[in-house]
């Protein structure tokens, strides 16, 4: 039987601290699992409904996942991982059960599961509340999967490299829309700065109008200021622009908002967690895994 991605916690700790301080890469640390607890082949190679993903996987996955939110590991580089010094100190009682509700004492885990809770949909935890609808918990299932995908993907967005950075908004720009279909929409965005990218767009195909963007590629917590947003409108005032998009992959102060919100120019904010969320919506580093549909009978078919 394949044990539940709770179950992978601590062996997946353990197989990390092993490693002395070494990177460990994913697929190594799945085979040994499957070893440590004598899966059978069938077990191993047991699929989801899609057929895309082994069940293994996708357990074992999860229990990085939700080990890498409570800071017990970091990624170092794609499918890659070391312990941290939080994760090797859980490893030191034998007797602690490392679960959700041990990763619950960590702030950042915390937070973690608050953001993939907030939703218009019914407040219920389908891990632990039954008494739901099948549908609901089906809806909510989802977006917790979107929601921790999101997170993912903006985590490595922040790591990427200043080029990468480019690229990445160019192909999420032209996936909206911007730019035409051209070969020149590729190169839309000119200059790369230290942090970021500074350019401009067609906001149509024939390049009639166009739009200035600014972007930040800042961690979690260096949040852009007033002052960032006014040097922006400056600029799209030299310009005689009149509309910008200023994106980052961290937030906006208040003050920042406000500014933004006062000035004739129109500018749109677009933070961290929108841009993940845009990125999820237009496939840009994610991709269709399994397309689910969820049916009702047709009332007027029976009707006689």
């Amino acid at each position: 039987m394949i044990p539940s991605y709770q179950e992978f916690m601590r062996p997946f700790l353990e197989i990390t601290h092993q490693a002395d301080g070494k990177e460990v890469r994913l697929r190594d640390v799945i085979n040994q699992l499957a070893d440590k607890f004598c899966l059978s082949e069938a077990e191993r190679e047991e699929t989801l409904p899609s057929g895309r993903q082994s069940i293994l996987d996708n357990r074992v996955g999860w229990a990085r996942t939700y080990l890498t939110k409570a800071g017990l590991l970091e990624t170092t580089r794609r499918a890659h991982f070391v312990i941290t010094a939080r994760g090797v100190s859980a490893l030191q009682d034998p007797s602690i059960k490392i679960d959700n509700d041990y990763l619950k004492r960590f702030d950042e885990f915390v937070a973690f599961k608050q953001k993939t809770n907030e939703s218009d949909a019914p407040c219920v935890d389908v891990e632990s509340d039954k008494d739901i609808t099948p549908d609901e918990a089906l809806r909510v299932a989802y977006k917790k999967i979107n929601d921790a995908l999101a997170q993912d993907i903006l985590d490595r967005t922040r790591k990427v490299t200043p080029a990468f950075f480019e690229d990445l908004l160019i192909e999420l720009l032209v996936a909206m829309g911007y730019g035409g279909t051209g070969e020149g929409a590729a190169h839309a965005l000119g200059k790369t700065g230290d942090n970021g990218v500074d350019g401009v767009i067609d906001q149509d195909p024939l390049g009639v109008d166009q739009i200035y963007i600014q972007a930040k590629r800042y961690a979690e917590g260096n949040n852009v200021s007033a002052g960032d947003i006014r040097d922006f409108f400056g600029a799209l005032n030299l310009k005689k622009a009149q509309k910008g998009i200023f994106i980052t992959t961290s937030d906006f102060t208040s003050s920042a908002q406000e500014t933004a919100q006062n000035l004739g120019t129109r500018i749109v904010l677009i933070n961290g967690t929108e841009l993940a969320k845009l990125m999820l919506r237009y496939n840009i580093g994610s991709r269709d895994e399994q397309v689910l549909y969820l049916k009702k009978i047709d009332e007027e078919f029976f009707e006689a």
